[in-house]
């Protein structure tokens, strides 16, 4: 009925919009803390095996309870080689956009950058799925990515604010010309740390986007529809391995386990952006499995405008007008994204309409 679909649609929406605006302004604070020894939290690989490994338990839980028995055997052709690609790309990609954090780029710049992803995905899905675009996709891809890059140069030039240095409790108070040159020496060498992660963060989404077209097309071959269950572990349980395995190697595993006993404040923020990653997750299989992608879409990029302004406004970052106008061209491309994704939404119904109805033509 017409109030069961609403009643599904604020669930699906509104656990979007919970956890994932809760979920970055965490992300925001584990990557800005610091220490009261000075130490800052740079454990990217750990802080993702964490993640998964939640996401694993979900996923493995939601499997065996939730899933019945028939369609679990069914399940068991699924083409696992394509979401152990897509999970590990994501995997990186996730990783990269951490490192970026780490390495000082601040919360709303790293998520104008990646609605950036845009230009990846679209060259990801005309190399492996075939697809096309209209020209105003690609003007809104180019807005996004020049709306990003204006908030990156404004910022440069007002005291570099997007590249947080900020502590919490901590002032570093400089006296000498040497230690001020230094201080612009590690300025530098971290924005352009920065800027390799997340362009590298860009190159993984563009993959994942190939990759699930390609598992798309393949489960549809076989007839299977994978649940969020199935999204959830088996794109999960690569992710886990891989970066368990590359923080244990790395010796990431003990810093971040010791970094958490020695601040026992970052055990709760790790804890709660780990299960609201998850949470997030199933809340957007769960409104994609009841509506169509538009509304996902529609949902999933208002998200990111309101995260970005609210980041702006509690974090207590600072940008000049052009860096707002940089904002505003940004978020005025994603509202356009979402324009051509209904209209796009619409000449499909029609199609499927016409085409339903052109046999009873013929027969009269």
């Amino acid at each position: 009925t017409e109030y069961s679909n609403f009643c599904k649609l604020c669930l699906g929406a509104g656990g979007i919009y919970v956890s994932y605006i809760y979920h970055g302004s965490l992300q925001e604070d584990v990557f800005r803390f610091i220490s009261s020894e000075g130490t800052k939290f740079e454990y990217a690989w750990f802080l993702q095996a964490v993640e998964s490994f939640v996401s694993v338990a979900l996923g493995w839980w939601g499997l065996v309870v939730c899933v019945p028995k028939k369609k679990s055997k069914q399940q068991q052709s699924l083409p696992l080689k394509y979401f152990g690609w897509s999970g590990a790309a994501q995997m990186a990609a996730k990783v990269c956009s951490n490192l970026a954090l780490a390495a000082g780029l601040s919360y709303p710049v790293m998520i104008l950058a990646k609605s950036a992803k845009l230009v990846p995905v679209m060259l990801g899905s005309l190399a492996v799925g075939g697809a096309s675009y209209e020209w105003r996709e690609y003007l809104q891809a180019l807005a996004i990515v020049a709306g990003t890059c204006i908030v990156l140069l404004s910022s440069s030039t007002s005291s570099n604010p997007s590249i947080d240095h900020s502590s919490e409790g901590v002032v570093a108070s400089t006296t000498t010309k040497s230690s001020s040159s230094m201080q612009a020496y590690l300025s530098e060498s971290s924005s352009f740390r920065a800027l390799v992660y997340i362009l590298l963060a860009l190159v993984f989404d563009g993959a994942v986007a190939g990759f699930q077209k390609r598992l798309q097309r393949d489960t549809a071959q076989v007839g299977i529809q994978p649940t969020t269950y199935d999204f959830m572990f088996w794109m999960s349980v690569p992710m886990f391995l891989i970066s368990g395995l590359v923080s244990w190697t790395n010796g990431e595993w003990h810093a971040g386990v010791t970094f958490c006993l020695e601040n026992p404040e970052m055990q709760g923020k790790i804890v709660r952006f780990s299960c609201l990653s998850a949470v997030g997750q199933f809340f957007i299989f769960y409104t994609l499995a009841h509506f169509d992608p538009m509304v996902l879409s529609t949902v999933t990029t208002t998200r990111k405008i309101f995260s970005v302004l609210l980041s702006l406004v509690l974090k207590g970052h600072s940008l000049p007008a052009t860096g707002w106008t940089g904002v505003a061209l940004a978020c005025s491309a994603l509202i356009s994204e979402l324009e051509v994704k209904r209209r796009r939404q619409r000449r499909k119904v029609d199609k499927k309409n016409a085409s339903s109805s052109s046999p009873k033509r013929n027969n009269n």
